[in-house]
């Protein structure tokens, strides 16, 4: 992954939104990060140092001359060490003192020393935000080469409601990847129309039930992400999931297969890739309930009819130099079974998964699988993030075209 052994620094400011960062950071330490981090003293009456210690599983540094530790060159050793110094939240104050270059406390100290890629993530009141000297600092700071996260809109804890609020952990988590992950890339699909379908799909029986699957939608998003980052124009079609699509894609969201299959169809015409990574009903009820089936003493049928096929239906107005892809999940006869779908849906690729590794079962964030195309070997990849297969899928999609 390509967060996998980076290091990332922490630099707090004192704000309510500071109950945020202990999510982040398990965030980031799962994706494999060492994270440290430096507080000022007004941030510590939000959040307790030892909280963001427990969970960096690093000391955490707030003074400039703390008693009985060894500290002459602290702020240096601090501004060395980091791959990327994320400032979250920063709060107006601590724009004005780094857009002047006051250096007044540890990490105002460090932020100045810093000679590494920061990036800033603003969070104060709407009227804060919106104040022009405020602004004025974020043009300077924007202009000496500083990237910015923006706030978000939503309500706020002084009661008031508009643009100021830190975004949410994983907002900030996937800003952060998507650092790393366009620092890395070329861009090898600029001008391409790539269309993504992720998630499963919910078949309705009545007001309150619905047939469904268990596929979590992170191939899928995985994918939006890295088209986007290496130059296409994404859009990204999802059934529901409890994931953040991805900036800068195209969101369309759907819940039934005959939605995402409208959704797609009426977009296909201009795609050039279209990977289908979600896991559309195979079947949906012949009628709905209008009113909620009440549980009964006796058995209970319902009758089921086939959706439509995507990929078959849509292979069928395939223009020449478009690219179609599927995914394939089964239990039994995989290849076999996957080589089938590929010949029948007259596909250019089929992405066969596995479910025997317990590290790539549903929602998890790896997975181990096969490639297949027409008059082809099997090319099997080994267990990877979902993000690295991403990106690996993408590259060979790009040399196909």
């Amino acid at each position: 992954m390509s967060l996998k052994g980076r290091k990332i620094l922490i630099g707090m400011t004192g704000g309510i939104a500071c109950y945020k960062i202990p999510y982040l950071v398990r965030l980031l330490r799962k994706a494999g990060t060492d994270v440290r981090i430096v507080m000022t003293e007004s941030a510590t009456r939000f959040i307790t140092p030892l909280t963001l210690e427990t969970v960096s599983d690093n000391p955490v540094a707030v003074q400039m001359f703390p008693q009985h530790q060894y500290v002459s060159i602290q702020h240096i050793d601090l501004a060395v060490w980091p791959d990327l110094f994320l400032v979250a939240p920063a709060t107006a104050n601590f724009l004005g003192k780094a857009a002047s270059g006051i250096s007044d406390d540890l990490l105002t100290t460090v932020f100045c020393a810093v000679t590494k890629p920061v990036m800033i993530a603003p969070a104060m009141n709407p009227g804060m935000w919106g104040n022009q000297i405020t602004q004025k600092n974020v043009a300077c700071l924007r202009e000496f080469g500083y990237r910015f996260i923006e706030p978000t809109e939503g309500d706020m804890a002084c009661d008031e409601q508009g643009v100021g609020r830190l975004p949410e952990p994983e907002q900030l988590f996937e800003a952060v990847s998507a650092f790393f992950r366009k620092g890395a890339k070329k861009k090898l699909l600029t001008g391409r129309h790539v269309l993504v379908s992720a998630g499963p799909c919910r078949e309705p029986v009545d007001p309150v039930r619905f047939l469904s699957n268990r596929s979590s939608g992170k191939m899928g998003y995985a994918l939006a992400r890295a088209a986007l980052e290496i130059g296409a124009y994404t859009t990204l079609v999802s059934g529901p999931t409890g994931l953040i699509p991805p900036p800068g894609v195209t969101y369309v969201s759907v819940e039934t297969t005959r939605q995402m299959y409208d959704a797609i169809k009426r977009r296909f015409g201009r795609t050039d890739i279209l990977i289908m990574a979600a896991a559309p009903s195979d079947y949906r009820p012949v009628s709905v309930a209008a009113q909620k089936i009440k549980k009964q003493s006796t058995s209970w049928q319902l009758r089921l009819e086939p959706t439509t096929d995507i990929l078959k239906t849509l292979s069928t107005r395939k223009k020449t130099g478009q690219v179609l892809v599927g995914f394939a999940l089964e239990t039994e006869a995989g290849e076999v079974n996957a080589r089938k779908k590929l010949k029948d849906k007259k596909l250019d690729l089929i992405v066969l998964n596995s479910l025997r590794d317990e590290s790539a079962a549903f929602d998890s964030d790896t997975n181990k699988v096969t490639l297949l195309a027409p008059g082809g070997r099997a090319e099997r990849w080994p267990l990877m993030y979902k993000d690295e297969i991403a990106v690996k899928l993408l590259e060979k999609i790009a040399r196909m075209l």
